[in-house]
């Protein structure tokens, strides 16, 4: 090889020793029966590269060999790491894998494909000892914030997943799982079925991933809440003044009545047979009417003690059914003298989605208590259309770094879907595989080159373009202020009245504008550095089946954050556009988003998306009166 060796993630220890190995023309791959899965996926993988191999189980002398063995971890290594780790040596004679569990042979594996999707034939020889960080990297996917992806799109996203070690993935379910008995609740949201949930249950274990269910057990029901059945179990049943100020409808739970118990528990019992996890995620994160209406009094008489009361009847019900519980850790924390009377082993989800997340101090107090938890930075991709890149990789590098030194026993990439679920999944890549890096192995990984890598193992790009497109594409939001938690301003400027956006952009005077990064010239700046990535994108040379797929839902993202811009020039009177040029564009852009979205997902929720559309729409007809 002429080029340096890429691989994601990173591995523990490396050492390259010289020489190569040649492939035969049909390699022959000698595997155990425990880890033929293994050897299928890798004949699949080295198939892509035009290569064909013969799997036996013995044989004439074999060019690759996985072999479980007792392969000693090293001393201060867990069980759970000791499954999982491996050895590979590539030899002028052969290549093998060794390892004491069929998972850190699959883990292997994933690491020899990369080499040879490189290498090819001659393959350079070296010995790799290889063990994770974490034991627990996960990825949770938002499917009930409108978008559910279809089950091509949910498997081809796993398969890319596995081969970057990810072992635990989270479909996070507000109403997207047809329940049996509460069909008005998802009849128009395309759910995921019992079935459909059983054979991915299946596709994970091949892959050496622990699919955990996931269903919200406190705020967030507002899709179940709004109707009458289900509207008297609700904190305020006639809705409520959210944090920001506006009158929202109810979405959470009366942890008092005992019904909203059994309301959660019927729907345990129903979900969770489908699932072979020994773990269960019950949300509970942002309960934000609780203490406002039906619980009010006992609040303000017992404070969070009415909040841990609640996680501590669910832990009974969870650990009742032999599973355990993780929960969101965002409302405990508020009460952090109650972290200690939380249950010994209910694993708290510590998250936080911007680069100055203190995960360091939260860490801390759950270490402190002596309780299990994850950390659980974000992708970055929601509210943005097109990511922030320099935000995502300071957050997940802190939940890494700051995970490891708090003891954290998983990580946990989220990637949500707030306000429409506007962004394509393609702009979670970034995330996926950064996270997936550091979460391995934190020393090995926090400073990759990314773009080389995406390029390289997400999208298969021979021209070496489309990761810098992407991670540059991510970086925009850095052209156009104020900064925002969860997202970018030209992206919520979309869903903005001229109204709102002349409140929430300080356009008073030059100084205001220069400090804020909202003068007009900071959103020309922007509306040319997209049409420059895209010119380069244009280069891309990429060998996934979807690649032209991927490249229209870029440049759609792009497009719409572009029109972001072009708005708030519009609102602030800084342009030569008028109200019915970009509602033509807006009318055009909307009817691409839905073309875009059913190439990878359901028609439930799409009506519901693109319904968001219409305050920037009903600006665009006022004005033009």
């Amino acid at each position: 090889m002429t080029q340096p060796l890429l691989l994601l993630p990173v591995p523990r220890q490396m050492t390259l020793t010289g020489g190569s190995f040649t492939l035969a023309t049909v390699p022959r791959l000698h595997t155990p029966q425990a880890t033929l899965f293994s050897a299928h996926w890798l004949q699949q993988r080295l198939s892509k590269q035009h290569i064909a191999t013969q799997i036996a189980a013995a044989g004439s002398t074999p060019d690759i060999v996985l072999a479980l063995t007792d392969t000693a971890v090293g001393a201060g290594f867990s069980a759970r790491q000791h499954e999982q780790h491996y050895r590979l040596h590539i030899q002028p004679s052969s290549i093998r894998i060794e390892a004491a569990h069929p998972t850190g042979i699959f883990y292997g594996v994933c690491t020899l494909a990369q080499i040879i999707q490189q290498a090819g034939r001659e393959v350079p020889c070296l010995t790799i000892d290889d063990t994770p960080d974490f034991v627990e990297r996960g990825i949770m996917l938002d499917v009930s914030r409108d978008k559910v992806p279809t089950m091509d799109t949910v498997y081809s996203l796993i398969d890319m997943l596995a081969g970057f070690k990810i072992n635990q993935v989270q479909l996070y379910m507000e109403h997207t799982f047809a329940y049996s008995q509460h069909a008005q609740v998802w009849e128009f949201a395309s759910p995921f079925t019992p079935q459909e949930i059983l054979e991915l249950d299946v596709f994970c274990r091949q892959r050496h991933i622990d699919l955990v269910p996931n269903q919200n057990s406190l705020g967030h029901m507002e899709r179940w809440l709004k109707f009458p059945r289900y509207n008297d179990l609700s904190e305020t049943p006639n809705g409520f003044q959210s944090p920001w100020g506006e009158f929202r409808s109810p979405s959470t739970l009366n942890p008092l009545d005992p019904r909203s118990l059994t309301l959660m528990t019927d729907l345990y019992d129903e979900l969770l047979p489908h699932f072979t996890s020994r773990y269960f995620n019950i949300g509970a994160d942002e309960p934000w009417e609780l203490g406002q209406g039906a619980s009010k009094a006992e609040v303000e008489k017992r404070g969070g003690r009415v909040y841990l009361e609640w996680i501590q009847q669910v832990y009974q019900a969870v650990t009742a059914r032999g599973l355990t519980m993780q929960f969101w850790g965002d409302i405990i924390l508020h009460y952090p003298d109650l972290i200690s009377e939380l249950p010994a082993d209910a694993i708290t989800m510590e998250w936080g989605y911007e680069s100055t997340h203190d995960f360091a101090g939260h860490g801390a107090l759950f270490a402190k208590a002596g309780k299990p938890f994850y950390v659980c930075p974000g992708t970055s991709s929601w509210n943005s259309l097109v990511g922030r890149t320099e935000n995502a990789i300071g957050n997940l590098k802190s939940a890494a770094e700051n995970g490891l030194k708090n003891g954290a026993i998983g990580y946990l990439i989220t990637d949500w879907g707030d306000n429409g679920h506007w962004q394509p999944l393609p702009v979670s890549y970034l995330g996926f595989a950064y996270g997936a890096a550091v979460a391995w192995h934190y020393a090995q990984n926090h400073a990759v080159e990314l773009p080389a890598l995406l390029s390289r193992f997400v999208f298969e790009d021979d021209a070496n373009v489309m990761g810098k497109f992407a991670y540059e594409l991510g970086n925009v939001y850095h052209l156009v202020g104020p900064d925002h938690i969860n997202g970018q301003t030209a992206a919520y400027a979309l869903q903005n009245s001229q109204e709102n956006m002349l409140r929430l952009l300080p356009l008073i005077d030059d100084e205001a504008l220069k400090s804020a990064n909202v003068a007009p010239d900071n959103m020309r700046q922007l509306l040319a550095r997209v049409d420059e990535l895209l010119a380069m994108a244009a280069g891309q040379h990429m060998r996934r089946a979807d690649a032209a797929v991927l490249m229209t839902e870029f440049t759609q993202a792009a497009r719409l954050l572009q029109h972001g811009a072009k708005w708030i020039l519009l609102a602030s009177g800084e342009t030569d556009n008028t109200a019915a040029a970009l509602e033509n564009e807006l009318n055009r852009l909307i009817v691409q988003q839905q073309i875009t979205w059913l190439a990878r997902n359901r028609v439930g929720g799409l009506s519901d998306s693109i319904a968001r559309f219409g305050t920037l729409l009903g600006e665009y007809r006022r004005m033009k009166q």
